[in-house]
């Protein structure tokens, strides 16, 4: 066996991908992500290339600058929420899950045959309210509070919110804050595009018509930025509506689902401050939590070693050898007389180069041999 070392991303279970030597975490499905990344690149490509130039010179050169600027950091909210790690939680190892089983069966008792066993939970106190940690049966861990297993990602996430397609990734704890960034800057982008898109229509109309304006290629293609910005607007505008509401009430988008914090036999939530400006300043201007992965970080790794490797270890493992003995042949007390004085004629004259082949010679000592000197 070989040791080598390896990085710990490349070990790590789950359904995520890893770039640059783990710098990247993202989710396998990618798909839906490229085509945000199409949709908002081709909609600005589009606006820098026909409706800046013409407004810059009709109306202010501040209109195209500010543009780039709200470009950039929509696309830096979206990368810096794609490919971080969004808050995953390590699985146990087998010496710690084997220590939960026995703890869990330590508590539970024997359970006879036939009855369900007790649902693997414990109870802990946050303000002065009990709030139940699950059993994992995939991670083999209780989750902390507010954390919850994705299935499209197979990893538990630390605060989980929601899995999000269109960034590639979940959102979680780590990476919260920069998706509704994302969400806020794109919803004042689609705004602005939109909007001068309208406004360049509205000025080339009054001086060469409406109809004139959308038969030249500049026209045509800003209805088409017209049109997507209009059916993106109104998502993007509500999904970020959605979040403030939920980051107004310090609750995340799973547990809305749920409805952990709402209804008659609900508490209330343990985690809000109760004060709208205290919640946001701990969701959006909180510190930032280290990754808990270690996901750059070595171990070691058994391999097997190839039968036939050469170099300075290629001793400790020796290739069989093929060729034949030339070991004397000894006589024993079965041997006949006559074999017994070849043998001796042999080895008074020494090795020769010509000698019979072996399959020539009779046997030494066989029951053969012995049934013919017996008669």
């Amino acid at each position: 066996m070989i040791t080598r070392k390896v990085r710990k991303w490349e070990k790590l279970p789950g359904k995520n991908t890893f770039c640059c030597d783990g710098r990247v975490m993202m989710a396998r499905q990618k798909g839906i992500f490229y085509l945000t990344l199409f949709l908002i690149i081709g909609t600005c490509s589009l606006f820098f290339a026909f409706e800046c130039p013409y407004l810059a010179v009709h109306l202010s050169p501040a209109i195209p600058v500010f543009a780039v600027l709200l470009f950039l950091f929509v696309m830096a909210m979206l990368l810096r929420t794609s490919f971080s790690d969004p808050g995953v939680l390590p699985r146990a190892l087998p010496e710690e899950a084997n220590f939960i089983e026995m703890e869990i069966e330590a508590a539970n008792g024997n359970v006879p045959s036939g009855q369900r066993a007790p649902p693997r939970i414990r109870n802990v106190q946050i303000n002065n309210q009990i709030v139940k940690l699950k059993y994992c049966y995939t991670c083999k861990i209780f989750r902390p509070p507010r954390a919850s297993h994705c299935s499209i990602c197979d990893n538990c996430v630390d605060r989980f919110d929601h899995h999000c397609p269109w960034v590639g990734n979940c959102v979680g704890k780590r990476n919260y804050r920069y998706f509704y960034l994302f969400t806020l800057t794109l919803s004042l982008l689609t705004i602005y595009i939109f909007a001068f898109n309208i406004v360049h229509v509205v000025m080339r109309s009054v001086d060469q018509g409406f109809l004139n304006t959308l038969k030249e290629t500049p026209g045509e293609l800003t209805v088409l930025e017209v049109l997507v910005c209009f059916f993106t607007l109104w998502s993007m505008v509500g999904l970020t509506g959605f979040h403030t509401y939920l980051i107004s009430l310090n609750q995340t988008t799973n547990e809305d689902i749920k409805g952990s914090w709402s209804g008659k036999n609900r508490g209330q939530n343990p985690y809000s401050h109760k004060n709208i400006i205290k919640n946001c300043c701990e969701v959006l201007c909180g510190p930032t939590y280290p990754s808990v992965l270690d996901r750059r970080g070595l171990m070691q790794e058994d391999s097997p070693a190839a039968a036939n490797s050469e170099g300075p270890c290629s001793f400790d493992n020796p290739v069989a050898q093929t060729t034949k003995t030339t070991a004397p042949l000894i006589p024993n007390e079965h041997t006949p007389d006559d074999v017994k004085l070849s043998i001796a004629a042999e080895k008074s004259s020494g090795p020769k180069d010509d000698q019979p082949p072996a399959a020539m010679l009779p046997p030494l000592a066989s029951p053969e041999t012995d049934a013919e000197t017996s008669i």
